[in-house]
């Protein structure tokens, strides 16, 4: 498949072309420690025929790559994460023009630090995406979407029942924040850790072909 690799506002990046106009584009959000190659398998599984746009986190903690940064495991300081996730909407923004796709088509596929970045674009750039798959989130952003601001947005969520990073009250505690934006999300607690599995893949693609 075609493949490219670029820099663009800063985000080193790679972009696959779509085979498939009726399938929606990508956005491939990698967790910390990797890369813009990490989810592109994940990706082609979920929905073959996507255009996938898949950027490289550019905060380096200790040689790990995430999105943004955190103080400690599970503190973060809001203001930096807000800065981080107007950068990634802004090149969302700039890549759409480039690559000649809608953001409001785009889907998010998100996996831990990944995954709160996609739900903090959800929170404060709606228009960045039209629906996002959120793979081991947790709230990072402790407010709630603006009335009306996700009224056509579809979220699925992820989370394993034995995760030792994600506090077990956090996937509904984030489904409520972004419920309050007027958002369709879904909730789903599976038989795993932190890793993904063959079942986020299986009900990741189910509920991506349900729309």
């Amino acid at each position: 498949m075609p493949q490219t690799s670029r820099n663009d506002p800063g985000f080193i990046h790679v972009f696959e072309p779509g085979s498939d106009p009726a399938a929606p584009p990508l956005l491939l959000l990698h967790g910390t420690g990797g890369t813009e190659h990490d989810l592109l398998r994940l990706g082609r599984a979920i929905s073959p025929g996507s255009a996938l746009l898949s950027p490289r986190g550019q905060v380096n903690e200790g040689g790990a790559l995430r999105f943004f940064a955190r103080l400690a495991e599970g503190v973060f300081d809001s203001a930096e994460v807000a800065a981080r996730t107007h950068q990634l909407a802004d090149f969302i923004t700039s890549a759409g023009s480039r690559y000649g796709f809608e953001p409001r088509r785009l889907a998010a596929v998100g996996f831990s630090n990944g995954a709160n970045i996609a739900a903090s674009l959800l929170l404060l750039r709606p228009e960045s995406l039209g629906a996002a798959i959120l793979l081991r989130p947790m709230v990072v952003l402790e407010q709630a979407a603006p009335a009306g601001s996700l009224a056509d947005h579809r979220v699925l969520l992820l989370n394993g029942s034995t995760d030792p990073l994600v506090p077990p009250d956090h996937p509904e505690r984030l489904a409520a924040s972004l419920r309050a934006g007027g958002a369709d999300v879904t909730v789903t607690l599976l038989a795993a850790s932190h890793g993904l599995t063959p079942q986020d893949l299986a009900a990741a693609k189910a509920w991506l072909h349900a729309a």
